[in-house]
């Protein structure tokens, strides 16, 4: 019988992704996902003395340096050190994550020529191994929080909502990037330059509540909508003010001071960050059909 042609043969696998079926397989694979990550781990660690350490070490220098900075040359953002972690350890998940796991396949070629397994192991690979680095620097965080800064507990249960929706959203973007990046190998290149100009729009390392002043001076709208919904559309945005809010703790850290944080309510905030979350599960749907679409043609791209 003549295949008619374009039509992708599979012998093992439904012809479109089933999630309940192919989240089955996963699980039935994870000694595989965990393999690879320990084996990420260990390759990234190599001939190294302290190992792991240096991913507790890493929060611990940079918060001895902006302490230092902060107490000699002032940034305008009191507890600086704690503002400025608290949404670069979830930055440095979601890039760590995006940057290995857009080559995680092309990096595992000869893996993925030679053994039958479900292939969206790769990136979620990468993405554990950048999971296992943010909760060890978190915990540091945690600890200097904890003893020099003081733990908000109101605020603090926006940490697994902003988690919660920061895994979804690094594993979505990890699949599609991934699939993506076996075909068109400027993917990778055009990701990296496309981080950098992601993380300055992102209210990282400036006070978020000066992005909402831009935002909403003048008019305060573009077109008849509010620019600062706009802003909002970047899903990093208020996942990173999640961290903020859940750590940091206060918009306005003294009553004659500016605001740090976003001027919204807590159910505001955690009503965005619910609502990013399930566009980034929306997102991860779609992105995890394209990847498994693509994944039956792995071994003849590569």
């Amino acid at each position: 019988m003549t295949a008619t042609a374009g039509t992708v043969e599979r012998t093992s696998e439904p012809p479109h992704l089933r999630v309940g079926r192919r989240l089955r397989v996963l699980l039935g694979s994870r000694e595989i996902l965990l393999n690879l990550v320990r084996k990420e781990l260990k390759v990234k660690y190599t001939a190294s003395v302290l190992g792991a350490i240096w991913s507790l070490l890493n929060p611990l220098v940079y918060l001895g340096v902006f302490t230092f900075v902060t107490h000699v040359l002032g940034t305008g953002i009191p507890d600086f050190p704690v503002y400025l972690l608290s949404g670069l350890l979830a930055w440095n998940l979601f890039s760590a994550a995006l940057t290995s796991g857009a080559r995680s396949v092309l990096d595992n070629a000869n893996l993925v020529k030679k053994v039958a397994f479900p292939h969206e192991i790769l990136p979620l690979a990468a993405v554990g191994v950048a999971l296992v680095d943010f909760v060890l620097q978190s915990a540091v965080l945690f600890l200097y929080v904890l003893a020099f800064h003081g733990l908000h507990w109101p605020e603090l249960a926006l940490w697994p909502l902003a988690f919660a929706t920061l895994l979804v959203l690094t594993v979505a973007l990890s699949l599609w990037f991934s699939a993506v990046n076996v075909r068109y190998r400027d993917v990778g290149h055009l990701l990296n330059i496309g981080l950098l100009v992601w993380f300055w729009v992102t209210p990282i390392v400036y006070a978020s509540h000066q992005a909402q002043r831009l935002a909403e001076g003048g008019t305060g709208e573009w077109f008849g909508v509010p620019r600062f919904a706009l802003y909002l559309l970047n899903p990093v945005t208020p996942i990173v003010e999640g961290f903020h809010r859940a750590l940091y703790g206060v918009v306005r850290p003294a009553e004659q001071a500016a605001p740090v944080l976003f001027d919204v309510s807590l159910p505001w905030l955690a009503g965005v960050l619910a609502l990013t979350l399930v566009a980034s599960l929306v997102l991860l749907r779609f992105a995890w059909g394209v990847f498994f679409n693509r994944s039956a043609d792995f071994a003849e791209e590569l």
